[in-house]
């Protein structure tokens, strides 16, 4: 899939990019980067990009793909279901008309817990369909299941890095519970605000924007930490894997 993506975006002249979330922006980087020649529109609905991330980050991302030549528009969005595969003009959500060659869905989508609706845990969803955990991320109202990832309702950015931590502290409370500890002695998840938690999106193969608790920067020292191989080996790593992928 990657390299049939890739091969799109070499064949094409202009790419739009339909998302302004971090998949959004860091995909119009990299196509920016990569390829100046091509015209790269990126249109989303929210008031700003990286709208998980404080207003800075967000600030700077635009700044950055506007000096690349990316057509941001913000405040517009496009129907995504009545798209179909080699359409080629785009009808945006103010009667405006795009064109281009391919195109990237990078909006968000369903969680895929739609399943859950027909299982003993159907009154633990909310009306997102994310299952409703407490600070233990046990289901709420069930002494034994335990939930983490993007299918629970915390306030949290969604992404691989969150779900291990989630992970960390499920597998300790079900090893205490399974070795007959007190409830009162389990593990509590603390989410960070979305707007503080540290965060670094890439913008092309060697900058990025990073956010701290106490400050936002960009540029390429932050890009050190991420734009290289977008954290695939330091994952791989954790993963048992080989890190040399290259």
């Amino acid at each position: 899939m990657i390299l049939s993506d890739n091969k799109r975006i070499r064949s094409s002249s202009s790419v739009l990019v339909i998302g302004g979330g971090r998949t959004g922006v860091e995909l119009s980087a990299e196509i920016a980067a990569d390829y100046p020649e091509k015209k790269v529109t990126l249109v989303h609905e929210g008031p700003r990009l990286l709208q998980i991330l404080g207003p800075k980050a967000s600030e700077k991302a635009l700044r950055w793909l506007k000096s690349k030549g990316v057509d941001v528009l913000l405040g517009h969005s496009i129907d995504v279901d009545a798209i179909s595969e080699g359409q080629r003009s785009f009808t945006t959500s103010d009667g405006a008309t795009i064109t281009a060659d391919c195109h990237f869905v990078c909006a968000g989508r369903p969680l895929g817990s739609s399943w859950l609706q027909h299982t003993l845990l159907k009154d633990n969803l909310d009306r997102f369909g994310r299952l409703k955990v407490d600070e233990n991320l046990r289901v709420r109202g069930r002494k034994n299941v335990f939930a983490i990832g993007d299918v629970v309702d915390l306030p949290k950015i969604k992404q691989g890095f969150s779900a291990r931590k989630h992970a960390a502290v499920a597998a300790k409370n079900i090893k205490l519970l399974l070795r007959g500890g007190k409830e009162e002695k389990m593990a509590v998840y603390k989410p960070r605000s979305a707007a503080a938690a540290p965060a670094v999106v890439s913008l092309g193969r060697r900058e990025a924007v990073a956010q701290f608790p106490f400050t936002t920067v960009s540029g390429y020292i932050p890009g050190l930490f991420k734009s290289k191989d977008l954290y695939v080996g330091w994952n791989r790593k954790k993963l048992g894997l080989e890190t040399d992928i290259i």
